[in-house]
């Protein structure tokens, strides 16, 4: 017999249209897949997802309030976001009536808690970064106690907490004391997506490449701590065929351009700049070697598991969270952190060798079809999770549903 389809009351708070948006997109995708009713809440047009990589009224409204507020100004208006967020909430379990909140974590974002602690709706919480930690690292938070507890309640009080890494997962678990309750999902891609080699060929022709350029690839918001320094200051040691592609926007490109222009290479930077993400993949075919050139200790990228499922040869820093994907020799190379040296020496090594390129990129995509990491895979254990949370789920309204009793993940 058919399991009956889960109705999925899906929280956010993402006004951006990058690659947040794009998982709420392809989670969101993968659920209905598998024949469950999911309604989108959050900001913008229902909290639907938006057509990743265009950026709208209310993004750029919402990155206005951040340049333009004091930090404390900004994060008294996150916490009253609250009363909004959970007038929508309760609005919509009175007209869809779902079975349980699954909510992608946001600082001082606590209206999912409340409803499921007054509805005794069970909660799932995806988590993506420690951002307590995060912003009061990188982006001025001013109530940072406050942050901490808020956070602390948000992962102690969910059913189950679902962190992208188990390095993310260590953080979570030593917050909820041993409660249990804690399963790693991570980021995913679309492992039957085809090619469109001629997506790509008009690509490679609209950023003047030749038929004979061997293109180094990164996607995403540049920011200076992405090392793609390294790249531009590697390419004169690197075959004079090689070309370094950027799909994305971000604050350092322009330093980029100048340093490639004062290396006498500025014809080899191709900046493609924020495209639709249904255009990404055009653009990745076209790489060579596909660059991940940092990352934070506890993420998970998502352009990684794209490079991935496109069978692109990758080079990333060797690392505990990129080791919970990646082998190295096996579907990608591995450099040391914060090592230039390193990471050149990787770089020159794949530029020299097309076999090895071919390998790894097989690789790559055999390690997405077979661990697997896909968006259906990650539906498919959300809904295991959900499933068996509702069957534990207490007769009594309100009363929650033990984390606990859901186990574990190795």
């Amino acid at each position: 017999m058919t399991a009956t389809p889960l109705r999925i009351l899906y929280h956010h708070r993402i006004a951006a249209t990058d690659g947040m948006r794009v998982h709420v997109a392809k989670l969101v995708e993968a659920l209905r897949a598998r024949g469950h009713l999911v309604k989108v809440v959050g900001p913008g047009a229902g909290g639907e997802t938006v057509q990743a990589g265009v950026a709208t009224g209310l993004e750029r409204a919402a990155e206005r309030l951040r340049r333009t507020l004091p930090a404390a100004g900004y994060e008294l208006l996150e916490l009253l976001y609250n009363v909004p967020a959970y007038l929508r909430l309760r609005a919509a379990t009175e007209a869809f009536r779902p079975d349980l909140i699954y909510e992608r974590y946001n600082l001082f974002l606590f209206a999912g808690l409340l409803l499921k602690q007054r509805r005794g709706l069970p909660l799932l919480l995806e988590v993506n970064s420690p951002l307590a930690r995060e912003r009061a690292e990188f982006g001025g938070l001013r109530f940072r106690a406050l942050a901490r507890r808020c956070e602390a309640a948000l992962w102690r009080g969910a059913d189950v907490v679902l962190p992208v890494t188990h390095v993310l997962a260590g953080d979570v678990r030593r917050v909820r004391h041993g409660q249990g309750g804690v399963q790693v999902i991570p980021n995913g891609t679309d492992a039957e997506r085809p090619a469109d080699p001629l997506a790509a060929e008009q690509v490679r022709r609209r950023l003047g490449l030749g038929p004979d350029a061997l293109v180094l690839g990164f996607v995403g918001f540049a920011r200076a701590w992405h090392g793609l320094g390294w790249a531009i200051e590697a390419l004169p040691i690197l075959p004079p065929n090689t070309h370094l592609v950027i799909v994305g926007d971000g604050p350092v490109l322009k330093s980029l351009k100048t340093r490639a222009l004062e290396l006498g290479i500025g014809a080899r930077l191709h900046i493609a700049g924020s495209v639709p993400h249904d255009e990404v993949a055009a653009h990745i075919q076209i790489f060579d070697v596909a660059l991940q050139t940092a990352a934070t200790a506890y993420a998970s990228p998502l352009k990684l598991f794209e490079y991935m499922g496109l069978g692109r040869a990758i080079i990333a820093p060797d690392q505990a969270n990129i080791r919970e994907v990646l082998s190295a020799g096996r579907d990608a190379l591995l450099f040391e952190p914060q090592s230039r040296d390193s990471f050149c020496s990787a770089l020159q090594r794949l530029c020299g060798d097309a076999a090895l390129r071919a390998r790894l990129g097989a690789g790559a995509r055999k390690t997405v079809r077979e661990t697997p990491l896909t968006w259906a895979r990650n539906a498919e254990r959300i809904e295991g999770l959900a499933r068996e949370l509702i069957r534990r789920r207490p007769v009594s309204v309100g009363a929650g549903v033990p984390a606990a009793s859901v186990a574990e993940s190795p």
